[in-house]
């Protein structure tokens, strides 16, 4: 067993170093450029929302209060009617990405720990690469990417949008596994 504390070194690095490869990979490889469509009408759309002064927040329409209404005819009519959509409204004006920035960070941090404490737990000092490797590997892969699955399970996300995403999961977890392989304590 290897104490948390003791994988500091691979918990910082692999943080660092996933985010230099997804950042990579959002901005030089064109895997993400069609994670969302265009919305038909696009100026006339924001045009209709845009006096109603949604704040920010998940969204759902049609919406039933309970799930008596949902068994209603008039609800039924109105989801048959359309159109049905999850909606996230971002505070308008500037587009900084600083805070999500940070927050990756802090999230690859937590997505390190997590690892540590998983392959920390299951090896002891010393243990071979491979070992390390593989304990790190799904660890990170779980925490990286299989979750995903759901946004296309439950709320419809397009399946090839979530397969580029368990790329980038594959991706981010062998870099997290090598780093840990490679500074695994003696």
């Amino acid at each position: 067993m290897v104490p948390i504390v003791a994988l500091w070194l691979p918990v910082l690095v692999s943080a660092v170093l996933v985010f230099v490869v997804s950042s990579l990979v959002h901005m030089v490889l064109p895997l993400h450029k069609n994670d969302f469509r265009k919305v038909p009408s696009e100026d006339a759309v924001m045009d209709a929302l845009r006096p109603l002064q949604i704040p920010p927040g998940d969204y759902m329409f049609p919406r039933p209060s309970s799930t008596a209404e949902m068994r209603t005819p008039e609800f039924k009519a109105k989801h048959a009617r359309g159109p049905v959509a999850l909606m996230t409204v971002f505070k308008s004006g500037q587009m900084g990405m600083g805070e999500s920035l940070g927050q990756w960070f802090v999230y690859l941090l937590v997505a390190g720990i997590f690892t540590a404490y998983v392959a920390g737990r299951a090896l002891a000092p010393g243990a071979e690469y491979l070992k390390v490797f593989r304990f790190a590997g799904v660890t990170a892969y779980l925490a990286y990417g299989l979750a995903l699955v759901q946004e296309s399970i439950w709320y419809k996300r397009n399946w090839g949008t979530t397969l580029v995403y368990q790329f980038d999961a594959l991706l981010y977890a062998l870099v997290t596994a090598g780093v840990f392989g490679c500074f695994w304590p003696k």
